[in-house]
């Protein structure tokens, strides 16, 4: 029934109302923000120096060896621990070699330290060699050293023309 005038109350004037508001942003009470929780990245794998394995083994982790494998490991990162062996074709991204390796390793960056002992080939995209590290076989630097695929073969040249005969 009754109201109350806002002709003489305290507020915005005429020229206030025509200029927009700018919009609040709530702000979060200190210490109440907790961000969205990230994806953790699990602990390396690790394989003990008792352990013998007879199989290959596929991760997108991380992999120590201290113990023996003979076959293939595809990993993220690999570590061959000083009294580690494998007997087997290696891929992966990050490759550090404290042990013995027989086979093939492919990694795009891979690090043969002092106590390395390497019998097989090397493709990569950087390396580090240290000084003492023993290794036989042959080092290739790719782009993409981690593809399996086999390399172009070199087109063969194109036959020469045969001789005409005359007659």
């Amino acid at each position: 029934m009754f109201s109350k005038s806002k002709i003489n109350e305290p507020g915005p004037k005429a020229a206030d109302a025509a200029k927009p508001a700018a919009p609040e942003t709530p702000v979060a009470p200190k210490g109440d923000y907790k961000a969205p929780p990230a994806k953790a990245k699990p602990p390396a794998s690790v394989l003990s120096s008792d352990l013998h394995i007879t199989g290959n083994l596929k991760t997108t982790g991380d992999i120590q060896v201290e113990g023996t494998v003979e076959g293939d490991i595809r990993a993220h990162l690999l570590t061959v621990g000083e009294s580690a062996t494998i007997k087997g074709e290696i891929v992966a991204d990050d490759v550090v070699i404290n042990g013995r390796i027989v086979g093939r390793v492919r990694g795009l960056k891979v690090r043969l330290t002092s106590t390395a002992r390497v019998e097989g080939d090397i493709i990569h995209k950087t390396i580090a060699i240290e000084s003492g590290a023993h290794f036989e076989g042959s080092v290739q630097r790719q782009d993409d050293p981690l593809s399996t695929g086999k390399p172009a073969a070199p087109k063969p040249a194109a036959p020469a023309p045969a001789p005409k005969a005359e007659g």
